[in-house]
């Protein structure tokens, strides 16, 4: 759809090991992409979000840092993937799909972007990572653990750059005005990045209950992803 497309693509091509990889791809998937991407500002959002868990796991504070880092790295690769996976041909869940397909829609709003594809990333994809970190690290999603607790810890920091965001892109794809009201600020005011993480932690403690029945946890996703599609495209529907 854009000309860089193979840039991005190489981009995302390589498996990040800690949240330094992590960073660095997600930057230079910043500088590649032009104001009239929408995935450009998914993707800003996503690098202050990174930036700010980053901070928060080196300044201690946390009962296990190196839990959250690796839910960090985990969570990361499966953007990476829904990238590599559109612009190689291939077929990105739904909740995703709609945000590529969209991305060069000019009366679409910057912030519409941003919020679809942290629906997309936190509903479908963060229940995953959770289950992934737990294998990774030998602990199991329970919300009585000190994850859980460490999880939650970041909340606040989280709805901070949500509603700065909110503020920031509250323009047009290319920058233009926005009207002064109009849908779009029921469904701004609607969105909470602390019931949405919920959410995926109780769908991760459901997930790792599936994860030894593939067609059990294949079926699962299928219905988190079609849920998770809906939301997404009411995030992005044009503004007048």
């Amino acid at each position: 759809m854009f000309p860089y497309d193979p840039m991005l693509l190489a981009a995302v091509n390589s498996r990040p090991q800690s949240i330094a990889n992590v960073l660095q791809t997600l930057q230079a998937i910043d500088t590649i992409c032009t104001n009239g991407d929408g995935l450009k500002w998914f993707n800003w959002l996503y690098l202050q979000v990174t930036q700010a868990v980053e901070t928060r796991v080196t300044s201690g504070g946390f009962t296990n840092p190196a839990w959250l880092a690796e839910l960090d790295v985990q969570f990361a690769r499966l953007y990476f993937a829904a990238v590599e996976s559109t612009l190689s041909g291939g077929s990105a869940a739904g909740c995703w799909q709609i945000l590529f397909e969209q991305r060069n829609q000019t009366t679409i709003a910057r912030i519409q972007f941003a919020l679809a594809g942290i629906n997309a990333h936190i509903n479908h994809d963060l229940p995953q990572a959770i289950v992934s970190t737990g294998q990774v690290m030998a602990t199991t999603p329970r919300h009585d653990s000190a994850q859980y607790n460490d999880y939650t810890a970041l909340n606040t920091t989280l709805d901070g750059l949500i509603q700065s965001a909110i503020q920031t892109l509250h323009v047009r794809l290319l920058g233009d005005a926005l009207p002064l009201v109009s849908h779009l600020d029921d469904t701004l005011a609607a969105w909470s990045v602390g019931a949405a993480r919920e959410s995926a932690w109780n769908n991760a403690e459901l997930l790792w209950h599936l994860r030894e029945v593939p067609p059990l946890s294949s079926a699962f996703m299928d219905t988190l992803d079609g849920l998770t599609t809906v939301a997404s495209k009411a995030f992005l529907v044009p503004v007048p």
